[in-house]
């Protein structure tokens, strides 16, 4: 069995990029002032209510096999995207790894700027916290908005690309990292943080779009009772807590999930998982740990609370209700309701009354065993004997941390009534971990997970059509990739979405017929959108796998797309399209092991570096057991530090490879890197003996792709 420590931290492995030329500054300046009226994708979700959908028809069923590539912009200095751009009078705007941002003309496919935030200057070890992920910006009044991983939320001229103002959420000490976009409203900008394994207490912030002055923050768990309270919602909360429970932080980050509601002028936060994950740690076993696992409703204007729902009382599997949430009208019982819609990644369709929170469905849309059901007069879920794991046995639920769904968008189509889903398949094998300490220098380690694939469709993905009135599938297409893209859904009757092969494809939105598809040569995680240029519809996407996709699982692994390989870029499509799509040698699959030098390996100092390598966060970034997914960060069994512990030293401890985004382990004792490194170098000669790593089984793979079920 294999088990992975699931508190890993980040190692974030970036290549620095070079500022923009004047002239380019004054290209985009031409570009928006010769654009106007065109259909914008302006905000995050396209509008406020986050639904995803584009009201533009003229790529459609009928036509839409003419679809052809406008251009295409390779970003050889990026290592992944998996951010949502955005379109604003011509000039798309989108986010990447290392919090850089760019601006490329929608009509020639020119980079006219590019803004990079140097967050290694300004967190050089909690870089690693953050995922080497950058999901996207927002936009208002001339302004892009961008929450860097060292945790500043940056205003920048979206014109010149220059900075405005820049203001801390938190100090670059704490164990906190911004992965998600801010959303932006009524002249403020709202932005939560992640890390809510390390020894945090989650909150989201709102700031002045003008100065980027602090307006409210709002606490998602309680602190220290002897210290007071903030509000009366955190004395409430504290009341369903026992223990020493502010000793460890709580958890509860809002590191995605934040939807405006325009209509009632209410501001809806999904909030995370608990920490440490073990309840019996956290919470004495005891308590609902509000407001783990809740979306709560606040009033944008002050950040008091309003109403919560909590989907995971007395979380303990590291699931998070930070998924997008859909605002929307449903007839419901021959009354119109105003609702929040979420698909959960516990595999629950949430549909709440966005007035009070409350709940009216939740009915299962994936393979789901942790609750049996969910109660509709109390709201709570009924959980499975499965789902209640303690000391001395290990059990099998599902889904497994990764979720039924993951932070890949849903979009919701209201002529169609269907809400087309990213759904992952995997299950997890719980167990409590040998040590009742939990702790090492960086993480809380204390449940394990066996993610091993067990049962059918175990391992892979779909693009999942779900009708939230029916509470029923309505169609799904299942891929052979894992890890795949959000979703676009347009009047057109099309659903768009990339997958972990690197198809880019669309598809009939009322029956899942596969209608069109480029091989855009490499995976996508990143959701497309929808706007338009000189009056004229295109589709766009990022290109470039990421995520948590190098935690080297073999549903990642066996992808086997490389680090910084080439195929990392910006496409554009339209109707009037002719461009070739260049063709690429993406390395797919190689693997050339390095040579290590001769010296024996000291085998105890290999086995405490295994321990090191996992607990520090190394095995995030570059794989457990370096079984690297190679996305993300390089592959270290394909490293010359394998036969150079002095280069190996100055990148791990003394920060040689800071201005890439490669974080400086300080906390690292000089024994400690060498342990390390004899890891390294062991694992690198056992791979050189393994035949099995190019992966011959990926042709059966592959050919399941496209399979249907109804």
């Amino acid at each position: 069995m294999n088990h992975f420590f699931l508190s890993l931290i980040v190692i974030v492995s970036f290549l620095c990029v070079g500022c923009a030329q004047d002239k380019c500054k004054d290209d985009c300046e031409n570009a928006i002032s010769s654009s106007e009226n065109e259909v914008n994708w302006s905000s995050y979700g396209n509008d406020l209510s986050e639904k995803r959908f584009s009201p533009i028809a003229q790529i459609n069923t009928n036509n839409v096999k003419s679809l052809g590539l406008d251009w295409s912009l390779d970003l050889s200095d990026a290592i992944q995207f998996v951010s949502t751009p955005l379109a604003i009078e011509g000039v798309l705007y989108f986010s990447g790894d290392r919090s850089i941002v760019r601006a490329v003309d929608g009509a020639s496919g020119e980079l006219l700027w590019t803004f990079d935030p140097q967050i290694h200057l300004h967190s050089p070890r909690t870089i690693a916290l953050g995922w080497n992920v950058n999901r996207g910006l927002a936009y208002l009044d001339g302004k892009l908005f961008i929450g860097a991983t060292d945790g500043r939320l940056i205003a920048i001229d979206s014109v010149h690309g220059k900075q405005l103002w820049s203001t801390k959420t938190f100090e670059p000490t704490e164990s906190k990292a911004i992965t998600g976009a801010p959303r932006a409203f009524n002249n403020m900008v709202v932005i939560g943080h992640g890390g809510a394994e390390y020894g945090t207490r989650g909150y989201v912030s709102a700031y002045d779009a003008d100065s980027g002055e602090q307006l409210w923050r709002f606490y998602t768990v309680p602190g220290n009772p002897s210290h007071g309270f903030e509000n009366s919602a955190m004395e409430m909360a504290a009341a369903t807590w026992f223990g020493e429970w502010w000793k460890t932080g709580g958890g509860g980050t809002v590191w995605d999930g934040i939807t405006y509601d325009e209509e009632l002028d209410q501001l809806y936060i999904g909030v995370g998982n608990g920490d440490p994950w073990d309840y019996d740690l956290r919470s004495d076993g005891k308590g609902d740990n509000l407001f783990l696992g809740s979306i709560v409703a606040l009033d944008p204007n002050t950040g008091e609370y309003l109403w919560h729902y909590q989907s995971l009382p007395g979380e303990r599997w590291d699931f998070k209700s930070t998924q997008d949430m859909i605002l929307t009208d449903l007839l419901i019982g021959g009354k119109n309701r105003k609702v929040l819609m979420q698909a959960h990644m516990n595999g629950h369709f949430y549909i709440l009354d966005r007035n009070d929170g409350q709940l009216l469905s939740a009915e299962k849309y994936a393979k789901s065993t942790w609750a049996d059901y969910i109660d509709l007069d109390t709201g709570r879920p009924v959980l499975s004997e499965e789902a209640k794991y303690r000391k001395g046995g290990a059990s099998r639920i599902w889904p497994s941390p990764f979720g039924a769904r993951n932070w890949q968008s849903s979009s919701y189509n209201p002529e169609t009534g269907l809400v087309y889903i990213a759904e992952t398949q995997l299950g997890g094998e719980f167990s409590i971990g040998p040590d009742p300490e939990f702790r090492d220098k960086f993480l809380r380690v204390n449940i394990l997970v066996d993610y091993s694939e067990v049962t059918q469709n175990d391992g892979t993905g779909s693009l999942l059509a779900w009708d939230p009135l029916l509470g029923e599938m309505a169609w799904q297409v299942r891929h052979s990739s894992f890890w795949n893209g959000g979703t676009l859904s347009t009047a057109g009757d099309l659903v768009f979405q990339g997958n972990g092969e690197g198809y880019f494809q669309a598809y009939h939105a009322h029956s899942g017929e596969l209608l069109w598809e480029i091989d855009a040569q490499r995976g996508i995680n990143a959701p497309p959108i929808s706007f338009t240029v000189d009056g004229e519809q295109h589709i766009a996407i990022l290109v470039g796998w990421g995520g948590l996709s190098s935690f080297g699982l073999p549903v990642f692994s066996r992808m086997g797309w490389k680090y910084k390989a080439p195929g990392i870029r910006l496409l554009s499509f339209s109707l009037s399209g002719k461009a070739e799509l260049p063709a690429i040698n993406n390395m797919r699959h190689q693997f050339t092991p390095a040579a290590t030098s001769d010296t024996k390996i000291d085998i105890d100092k290999a086995n405490a570096g295994n321990a090191l390598y996992h607990n520090s966060g190394c095995g995030v970034c570059h794989g457990g057991g370096l079984n690297s997914a190679g996305s993300g960060a390089p592959d270290l069994r394909e490293s010359l530090a394998n036969s150079n512990y002095s280069y190996f030293k100055a990148v791990v401890a003394d920060g040689a490879l800071l201005p890439n985004g490669m974080p400086q382990f300080t906390d690292l004792e000089e024994s400690e890197v060498l342990a390390i490194y004899e890891y390294m170098r062991q694992q690198t000669r056992a791979a050189l003996n393994d035949s099995r790593l190019m992966l011959p089984e990926y042709v059966e793979i592959k050919s399941e792709r496209g399979r249907h079920e109804y």
